[in-house]
C-alpha cells in the first residue's frame, strides 16, 4: 500500500485521524494534573510527552490548539506548575476516562475516582494511585505555528517513584511500575524488554550488557 497527501485528503476524517495518530508508534500515556488558581482541579490524558535534556531536567508536551476551552493549558500557565503521572495497567481505564469533555466546573478526579495527592508548597495534583509522578514547573509555552498546537516544556522539580523501580545506574525500570504505553487515540499496550545495548561507540561493536557489566 502506498498512501499520498492526495490520497489521505479522500480518507474519512475518523480513518485519517486514527491513521495519522498511530504512525509515530508507542507513546507515553501520561495523566497532566493541573489546578487553577481559584481551586479547580483538572486532569487530562496526554500521549504527547518527550524528553528534552537531562542538565537541566527538561521534558515537553504538545497540547491541541486553544481553539476552545483548554482548561490544562489554562491551569498550569496561571500557577506554574503541573504534575505528570504514568499510566499503569490498574488505573488505565480511569486514565482514559479523563479524555471525555467534562465541563470546566467538574473535576475528573472526582468523575473517574482517582485521587489527588498534593506536596507541600507545590499546588498541582499528582495522581495518588499512579506510581511514578513528577512535578513540573512550567520553563516556556510556544505556539506552533504549523497547526497552532501549543508546545510546554517543564522543569522537573520533583519526582516520586517506588525505591525498587530506581537502578543502580539511575535507569526507571518503567515496565517493572507496570507503566503502559499508547499507540493511536485509544489503544494501549503492555511492554516486554528485549535487554539493553552498550553505549555506542564508533570502535568497538554494541553488544548485550549483562548484570556483570560495569
Amino acid at each position: 500500500m502506498h498512501l499520498t497527501t492526495d490520497t489521505l485528503k479522500d480518507l474519512p476524517r475518523g480513518e485519517r485521524v486514527n491513521l495519522i495518530n498511530s504512525l509515530s508508534g508507542f507513546k507515553s500515556a501520561n495523566l497532566v494534573g493541573t489546578r487553577s488558581e481559584s481551586g479547580q482541579e483538572n486532569l487530562a490524558m496526554v500521549g504527547s510527552c518527550f524528553h528534552i535534556g537531562a542538565d537541566p531536567a527538561l521534558m515537553g508536551m504538545i497540547l491541541r490548539p486553544h481553539s476552545v476551552d483548554r482548561h490544562s493549558l489554562e491551569y498550569l500557565q496561571g500557577s506554574g506548575v503541573y504534575t505528570l503521572n504514568q499510566v499503569h495497567a490498574d488505573i488505565l481505564e480511569a486514565a482514559h476516562q479523563t479524555a471525555a469533555r467534562y465541563p470546566r466546573e467538574t473535576s475528573e478526579f472526582t468523575a473517574t475516582g482517582l485521587s489527588p495527592a498534593y506536596l507541600p508548597d507545590f499546588s498541582a495534583p499528582f495522581v495518588a494511585q499512579a506510581r511514578i509522578k513528577l512535578g513540573m514547573a512550567v520553563r516556556e509555552v510556544q505556539t506552533l505555528a504549523v497547526n497552532n498546537t501549543v508546545l510546554v516544556i517543564g522543569a522537573i522539580e520533583h519526582i516520586l517513584l517506588p525505591d525498587e523501580v530506581l537502578g543502580d545506574d539511575g535507569l526507571v525500570d518503567i515496565e517493572r511500575a507496570g507503566t503502559v504505553a499508547l499507540s493511536g487515540l485509544d489503544s494501549y499496550h503492555r511492554s516486554q524488554r528485549i535487554g539493553r545495548l552498550s553505549y555506542a561507540k564508533p570502535d568497538r561493536p554494541a553488544h548485550w550488557l549483562t548484570s556483570d557489566d560495569d
